[in-house]
């Protein structure tokens, strides 16, 4: 049975550094059989956390219900029907982007916090899905995690979203034209990135 893979990108701009190296992982996975759907954060309609805590009021190992009615629920269940998850954002104003923060903060149904109680409990420890981490700034490519809070984001919506990451690709440099070209040394590495998803 062939691999499955969802790319979740939380780029306003489409062509940019952000599509082409996702692009290039699903590609390589695509190599190896894998079957990879690729989702614009911007093309989802996607409501606001309204911080109700409804869904955190149900037991259970399964994320909560939201109260709202849009595309969350689609994206959700396709991601758990994954092998893997991709999960790619540019770098704004020291974090991931605003749309990916929308999609981040809607999974908080991930995790039991019962009103009365102190914190919240993350329903299950199980990480069945693998995921890869993907960000670019106009910094260099090493300072994204020691700088910024978006590697932190990202790691945190591939807990909520049962993934263990097994990789990371910091695009560094990103701002230097309105569409860089990505080096070889990039694209070879999110192409083996894309290899280890699909394996």
């Amino acid at each position: 049975m062939p691999r499955r893979i969802v790319a979740i990108v939380g780029s306003y701009r489409r062509g940019g550094t952000i599509d082409t190296a996702v692009a290039a992982m699903l590609e390589a996975a695509r190599e190896l059989g894998a079957e990879t759907h690729l989702i614009h954060l911007t093309e989802q309609h996607i409501e606001f956390c309204r911080n109700c805590r409804q869904c955190m009021q149900e037991t259970g190992d399964t994320r909560g219900r939201c109260v709202q009615d849009d595309d969350l629920k689609e994206i959700l269940d396709e991601i758990e029907a994954a092998d893997s998850v991709v999960l790619a954002a540019p770098v704004n104003c020291y974090n991931v982007t605003a749309i990916f923060r929308r999609f981040m903060e809607r999974l908080v149904g991930a995790a039991y916090w019962p009103w009365g109680a102190k914190s919240p409990i993350v329903r299950t420890k199980t990480k069945p899905r693998k995921a890869v981490l993907v960000a670019s700034s106009a910094m260099p490519g090493f300072l994204i995690p020691l700088a910024t809070g978006a590697a932190r984001a990202l790691k945190v919506t591939a807990a909520m979203l049962g993934a263990r990451s097994i990789g990371r690709l910091w695009i560094g440099m990103a701002a230097r034209t309105p569409y860089p070209a990505l080096s070889p040394k990039v694209i070879e590495r999110a192409r083996r990135l894309g290899f280890d998803l699909a394996a």
